[in-house]
């Protein structure tokens, strides 16, 4: 038994590098624009204001960074940060879309074990419920890709770069070095 333990905690970690969110891979599972109008106007939603969305990012990131008393390379670094924050909201709100699209087409055309009856007097089905919470999600998921493309936006009016995100190197570490490199800190 002490064999297996030490072996475990000497043998090389293995890790594996995830790809980084980007924006392109927001945009392709976000709604296109008139995806997101056609929902809308479908389901009775507010319509989104993409382009609104996207200035008020812009300008609001814009004059935080004028304000900050922060060199230029802190800038970039923290611009960095905020940018990948509103990537990966943008990624992850089209990645919900297309799981709720996903369920509320499960719902509607399923087999014969589906739920698309009638609900109870005065309430919608269980199928209607999830395409209603489907169209919700499509214009958030919207509204989220404009306010990370006006991040975007800001980050290359400010630093004069586009953004990319950020990769770190994925290496493997040893407990062993792990160790020798927290000890360092005593």
């Amino acid at each position: 038994m002490a064999a297996k333990s030490q072996n475990k905690s000497t043998a090389p970690r293995t890790t594996f590098r995830q790809e980084a969110p980007t924006f392109e891979k927001a945009r392709m599972l976000a709604p296109t624009e008139a995806q997101a109008e056609k929902i809308s106007a479908a389901y009775a939603l507010d319509p989104v204001d993409y382009t609104g969305i996207r200035e008020a990012t812009r300008d609001s990131i814009t004059r935080l960074a004028e304000v900050l008393v922060l060199n230029e390379v802190a800038l970039k670094i923290h611009l960095q940060r905020l940018v990948g924050a509103h990537v990966v909201s943008a990624v992850r709100a089209g990645e919900f879309y297309s799981e709720r699209v996903t369920r509320a087409r499960e719902l509607t055309t399923g087999n014969d074990d589906r739920d698309d009856r009638d609900g109870p007097a005065g309430f919608e089905s269980r199928a209607a419920r999830a395409r209603q919470f489907a169209a919700e999600a499509a214009l958030q998921a919207r509204a989220l890709l404009g306010a990370a493309d006006g991040a975007q936006a800001a980050y290359e009016h400010l630093t004069g770069e586009q953004w990319k995100p950020y990769e770190g190197i994925a290496a493997p570490v040893s407990r062993q070095v792990a160790a020798a490199e927290l000890d360092a800190f005593t």
